[in-house]
Formats: structure tokens, C-alpha cells, sequence
């Protein structure tokens, strides 16, 4: 199954002329979690969707050259939040996210491949319910010369390629899976980013 995530990356956009290396030589990212946020939603008879209070993401890399970042995301999947006790109840227990056995729902980055001025593919393993499969992330750059931006987009995924083969009583759920990443980041320290042209 091929995952398709759009971003938004003002934050990787940085002019390489004129700009001195640190000691290391190793561009830093910070996200601000804070003015960030993970989302979830699912089509249903009756709306499911909601949000991930405890998460953590981080993008780093071992040089200025961009096809060294590695993503970072994970999940406390026993933060999910609808709203609805019942719905998260649900959501918390083996039919689902299994949170006892499987607290963590996470993404790990394993190759970056850009695949034009602004646009890249990254592969990596998305793994929930500790059930893990390759995915890849098809990713799109914009606000090249600012050192801080948004990280915005959606992966989407089927539920029962990871296990979530049951429903909701009295609910009809699709199987696609949306989640709806908005990060916030900056570079703090370190060299620009350099790109392929």
C-alpha cells in the first residue's frame, strides 16, 4: 500500500550562500509542539475523528544534505481524544489501537529520495498495533529562505492491512484512515539545507 503525505516545508527552506557551518555541520530542527498538532479521522454513519494529545516528532539529519533527514513520529495511542468516552473506549481496546499490548503507533524514515525542485518521496515503516509495513510519503516543499515553518498534511492508510478488521456496534466504518499532521518547526542551529536543483 502506497501512503501519500503532503507537506508543507517552509521550515527546510534555507539559501546556502553566505552562511557558515556549525562545529558539527549538521543542520538542527526543533518542532514546537505546542503549535503543532496530529489528527485523525474516519467516514462513518456516525463521524469518528479526533486528536492525539501525546505525541513527540523529530527530523534530523547527519549533514546539510537533505536526503539524510530522518523522520521521527510517535504516538502514545492511549491519548486519543474524540470527545466521546465510548468512542475512545473503543478505539483504546483489541478491536483497534490494542493500547495495552501496543502503546506506541509510530513512523521511521528510511530513505529520503527527492524527486524534484520541491518534491520528495519518503520511505519508512508506519507501524500500529505492532504491525508493521513499508510506506512511503510523497512530500512537497514550499517558503524556500525562511527559518521557521509548517509541516501540514494527511497519510492515509487501510485499517485492516494492520489488524482492525471489526467495527462499532451500530456504526459503519470505512476502512481508509486519515492522519492529519500539523507541525510547527524552525531550524535553531547548524548549516542550511541543501538541495538538489
Amino acid at each position: 500500500m502506497r501512503v501519500h503525505l503532503i507537506f508543507v516545508f517552509a521550515l527546510l527552506a534555507f539559501p546556502l550562500v553566505g552562511q557558515a557551518k556549525t562545529p558539527e555541520g549538521v543542520p538542527v530542527v526543533k518542532i514546537v509542539h505546542e503549535e503543532s498538532s496530529i489528527k485523525f479521522a474516519v467516514k462513518a454513519s456516525v463521524p469518528i475523528e479526533g486528536v492525539f494529545d501525546k505525541w513527540d516528532a523529530t527530523l534530523t539529519y547527519t549533514s546539510p544534505a537533505v536526503e539524510t533527514g530522518v523522520l521521527d513520529v510517535k504516538i502514545q495511542a492511549g491519548s486519543v481524544n474524540t470527545g466521546s468516552g465510548m468512542k475512545d473506549g473503543k478505539l483504546k481496546g483489541k478491536d483497534f489501537f490494542d493500547v495495552k499490548d501496543d502503546p506506541l503507533i509510530t513512523f521511521h524514515s528510511t530513505k529520503v529520495v527527492q524527486t524534484g525542485p520541491n518534491t520528495f518521496d519518503i520511505q519508512g515503516t508506519f507501524t500500529i498495533r505492532g504491525v508493521s509495513k513499508p510506506e512511503t510519503l510523497t512530500l512537497t516543499l514550499s517558503g524556500k529562505g525562511t527559518g521557521e515553518g509548517e509541516v501540514t498534511g494527511t497519510m492515509a492508510f487501510d485499517r485492516k492491512d494492520y489488524g482492525m478488521n471489526s467495527g462499532i456496534p451500530f456504526i459503519k466504518i470505512a476502512d481508509r484512515v486519515e492522519v492529519n499532521v500539523h507541525l510547527k518547526g524552525k531550524r535553531v542551529s547548524g548549516p542550511p539545507l541543501v538541495f538538489k536543483e
